[in-house]
């Protein structure tokens, strides 16, 4: 595998970005997508000095799961809800009165709102699509596409029988289709071509609108950190194709499920539910194991920079619950595949650009994985303020070879921590202390803990949107262990402004953050000046 100095991706280098999701950027049509908007924060990213952008996973979400990006029906497809409608028009997919849309709010994504004008709108297109193309021309740019994207085919035929079989999951459909059997399969692709054909169509959207915002992002110097949750969803095309290499019953039906034991976020832990994988198995099941991460680790490399795998941790030892228990509580930890998997990968996939979330429950197996591997860890600002002078997440014990955040998607934001009655007084307390800040209050917090972030050793620091504004707890992106009102926030238009942007670069700039150019550009600046 690459060598660890080669995986310390960070190099000599010192950086800082901002955390926000796709979903959360400005848009008119109610969610953030890949058009004006998305450009338009790159541009404030490049502006404010900033190098890195942090996504959350790109896949197709449901309100069945609550909308969550960790819970998709795909760990290769993109979200069609980010498909950008004025691009639509631009490629004469779409007339501009198409576009004109109800009343969709600034501050909040309503999804059943937007899910049914979104879908509306692209099977708008795909008709003038069918029009534009003959049969013979439509046959021929299908084989393309799915000769391109080596999962489209089976994760379109599994949407277009989930639509047959009236959103069903798969465990419940006939038995031959539910088992793969080829015939059935075959007999399936035939019946709904033109189904099929059409969930083909919007992954051909939405990858052709991202390599749009990767070419924008490379010419402005920002890196995307995308990010890969260890598991998959049981009603996905990714368990329902590969039932093999997880720990399923003949049936379909998992034995075991993932979650975590209880730790900071909740005191019974997180039952996900998601299927394990047959970490265990060897020979031919085994190597479909590996053989489908790796076209997972390089499909997920082809869209983004680096890669943030969420719950690293599960590599070393993972939480397995049975699966008829209604929480966490009553599972137990089994070893992981440990340093051999990512041998394995190194060997196929050369360089592994990987930030490992080591957030919960760590061991000093864990920390080993990592370090061996020259993985940076993550550290949360929030979290380092319990009194302990020997907090791993208080800066001054930090590693240089670390990310560190104000917070997370999960974390409450840093102004509605600092307001919480939930966290003691004297926590608060400690926290305007050690930021060394003479007159403490809400209004100011965010950046007293982003000067904090900003001057650590950590290569890398990353900011939410919404401590960069300094908004409360009502701007919140996930609170786990909750199944609705999540992944809703959305950045008004307006908040993304000049001054935001000058004055978050002179903390950049302050700290040695910005990038090498800029920074050469400025150091040459100011001795003309002198």
């Amino acid at each position: 595998m690459p060598s660890p100095q080669k995986n310390a991706f960070f190099h000599n280098t010192r950086g800082s970005g901002i955390l926000m999701h796709i979903s959360s950027l400005p848009s008119q049509f109610g969610i953030g997508d890949l058009g004006t908007g998305c450009i338009n924060f790159i541009d404030f990213l490049a502006h404010s000095g900033q190098q890195y952008w942090q996504l959350l996973p790109l896949g197709p979400t449901s309100e069945i799961f609550g909308n969550s990006p960790y819970m998709s029906s795909s760990a290769f497809a993109g979200n069609p809800l980010f498909i950008c409608p004025e691009q639509l028009v631009q490629m004469g997919l779409l007339a501009q009165e198409d576009l004109l849309a109800g009343s969709f709010s600034e501050y909040a994504v309503d999804f059943s709102q937007v899910t049914a004008w979104k879908k509306g709108v692209i099977h708008r297109a795909w008709q003038t699509f069918q029009q534009q193309l003959s049969a013979a021309e439509q046959k021929s740019f299908f084989a393309r596409l799915t000769g391109k994207h080596h999962w489209l085919r089976k994760f379109s035929l599994f949407m277009a029988l989930k639509e047959q079989f009236n959103q069903q999951s798969w465990m419940e459909w006939p038995e031959k289709i539910r088992q793969c059997h080829d015939e059935a399969l075959q007999e399936a692709e035939k019946e709904l071509q033109e189904h099929i054909r059409y969930f083909q169509f919007e992954q051909y959207l939405f990858f052709n609108q991202w390599e749009k915002i990767q070419s924008h992002a490379r010419e402005k110097g920002i890196k995307l950190i995308g990010d890969l949750p260890i598991y998959v969803a049981l009603d996905s095309a990714d368990v329902w194709a590969h039932q093999e290499i997880f720990t399923l019953t003949e049936n379909g039906e998992p034995t075991q499920v993932a979650g975590v034991p209880p730790d900071y976020f909740s005191k019974t832990g997180q039952l996900w539910g998601n299927p394990l994988y047959r970490w265990e198995s060897t020979g031919a099941v085994q190597e479909k194991l590996f053989s489908w991460w790796q076209q997972r680790l390089q499909a997920i490399l082809s869209t983004v920079d680096i890669i943030r795998i969420d719950h690293f941790r599960g590599f070393e030892s993972y939480w397995s619950v049975p699966a008829e228990e209604e929480t966490a509580l009553h599972g137990s930890w089994k070893p992981g595949p440990g340093i051999s998997f990512f041998q394995e990968m190194g060997h196929r996939l050369e360089d592994l650009p990987i930030i490992a979330e080591d957030l919960g429950v760590i061991t000093p197996a864990v920390e080993k994985l990592r370090d061996d591997l020259a993985f940076p860890g993550m550290k949360i600002l929030l979290f380092a303020f319990d009194g302990d002078p020997e907090n791993a997440y208080l800066p001054h014990n930090m590693p240089r070879n670390c990310v560190v955040y104000t917070g997370t998607h999960d974390n409450d934001t840093t102004v509605g921590w600092y307001l919480s009655e939930e966290v003691p007084s004297w926590s608060k307390e400690l926290a305007t202390i050690y930021a060394n800040c003479q007159h403490p209050d809400a209004a100011h917090f965010h950046q007293q803990l982003i000067y904090l972030a900003q001057s650590s050793v950590a290569a890398l620091c990353i900011f939410p949107m919404q401590d960069v504004l300094g908004f409360g707890n009502d701007c919140r992106m996930n609170q786990p262990g909750t199944a609705r009102n999540n992944w809703q926030w959305r950045c008004a238009p307006r908040f993304l402004t000049d001054s935001l942007a000058r004055e978050l670069r002179k903390t950049t700039a302050l700290f040695g953050r910005l990038p090498k150019q800029a920074s050469q550009t400025k150091n040459k600046k100011d001795k003309k000046e002198d």
